[in-house]
């Protein structure tokens, strides 16, 4: 009986791996994941890249791409065909996804959500996804995001806000430079789950 159990448990244990890369592969993108991206013929690509509210990621050499709807299986194909002109041959792009922790809905009346979600991109120290309090203004949210990288572009940082109706985004700049050298903020803006925190790169004697 007990090599009976053993064999049970060791087939368990060979059927799991093959289980969870079915499941991989399978699984369509939402926003709110993570992609965890390598690059065989250059690890300095290795990175991982958060899904944004309109279902994008950004990924070097290769701009915006789209997530949204697929596959692992469709995301590598679609990032290897946008880096190759960089490479004397197609490379070999491997992903795997760390689904969003999603909460199962609750019955009842909607209670307002504990945290909402921001993401900080471009020349930020820290890009990626933040879980910020509800009524976290736009210049908290920029103290806490980790700073700028040196090549930071801070007189001309975006708030990008898509309107969950009509899907239409829309784009609101801010000059961090002149406040930090003590212009007066006349407005801070609240930010709300979805917003995205764009810094670009600092031009050429900018």
């Amino acid at each position: 009986m007990k090599n009976i159990f053993r064999v049970i448990i060791s087939t368990i244990a060979l059927l799991l791996p093959a289980l969870a890369l079915q499941a991989q592969s399978t699984y369509q993108i939402r926003p709110g994941d993570t992609l965890i991206i390598e690059v065989l013929e250059d690890p300095g690509l290795n990175r991982s890249v958060p899904v944004l509210p309109d279902g994008s990621f950004s990924f070097p050499f290769a701009g915006p791409l789209r997530a949204g709807g697929r596959t692992v299986d469709q995301i590598e194909v679609a990032i290897s065909g946008a880096i190759s002109s960089n490479f004397a041959a197609a490379p070999n792009v491997f992903v795997t996804v760390q689904p969003k922790e999603r909460l199962p809905k609750a019955s009842g009346p909607a209670r307002a959500p504990r945290t909402i979600d921001v993401f900080f991109m471009g020349e930020m120290t820290s890009p990626g996804r933040a879980e910020l309090k509800p009524g976290t203004t736009l210049l908290q949210a920029i103290a806490t995001g980790g700073g700028f990288t040196r090549f930071a572009a801070t007189k001309r940082v975006q708030l990008r806000r898509t309107d969950p109706k009509t899907g239409q985004q829309s784009v609101t700049q801010i000059n961090y430079k002149a406040l930090v050298d003590g212009a007066l903020a006349t407005t801070d803006i609240e930010l709300t789950d979805g917003d995205i925190i764009l810094v670009p790169e600092r031009r050429l004697f900018e």
